[in-house]
């Protein structure tokens, strides 16, 4: 970590060094050793302006901030400059997480596409009910395109299953 401090019309004193320093400590958390400081300071009018750097490997941030007091104007530009910090680590974050599809090589999705595989499987109890009943269940729920059930009358499972018409249904029900 090196820390440049430079003064336009305005010295920085040792002070306004020590206190940079132990502010510019926070980062250590985000980077490590590994980003440059560089830090400007210089007044207008009644103003005491601050100018930031933050210059790491992957990219730079920058705060400038003006008040009537230095440290203020310091400390704001400390806020900006971790509130952006923090922005781009949830970020970057994100997009790096190891169960992300965006981490998979294109060739090795290509080379392994998902054919005649069970890729979902739904469990449901069977309730002995008649065909009837199924039906008026099977209408509660739009979404649902059938219904598999235990036909009271026969004791085998039956599907009951709604026609391309959507008016109509049918039902499967085996030989044996």
């Amino acid at each position: 970590m090196n820390i440049t401090i430079s003064g336009k019309d305005l010295k920085a004193t040792d002070a306004i060094k020590d206190y940079v320093g132990k502010k510019v400590e926070r980062f250590e958390k985000y980077f490590g050793e590994d980003f440059d400081v560089s830090v400007m300071i210089r007044t207008e009018r009644e103003e005491q302006i601050a100018e930031i750097n933050v210059k790491t490997s992957d990219d730079t941030y920058r705060a400038v901030t003006s008040h009537k007091d230095m440290y203020a104007s310091i400390d704001k530009d400390m806020d900006i400059l971790e509130g952006q910090i923090r922005k781009w680590k949830t970020k970057k974050d994100r997009n790096l997480r190891d169960d992300s599809i965006k981490n998979l090589p294109v060739e090795e999705m290509q080379s392994n596409p998902t054919e005649n595989e069970i890729i979902k499987t739904l469990y449901y109890d069977l309730k002995p009910i008649t065909p009837e009943d199924a039906m008026l269940k099977l209408q509660e729920k739009p979404a649902d395109r059938f219904i598999t059930f235990i036909n009271s009358d026969t004791n085998k499972v039956n599907v009951l299953f709604k026609l391309k018409d959507s008016k109509n249904f049918g039902l499967v029900e085996p030989e044996v």
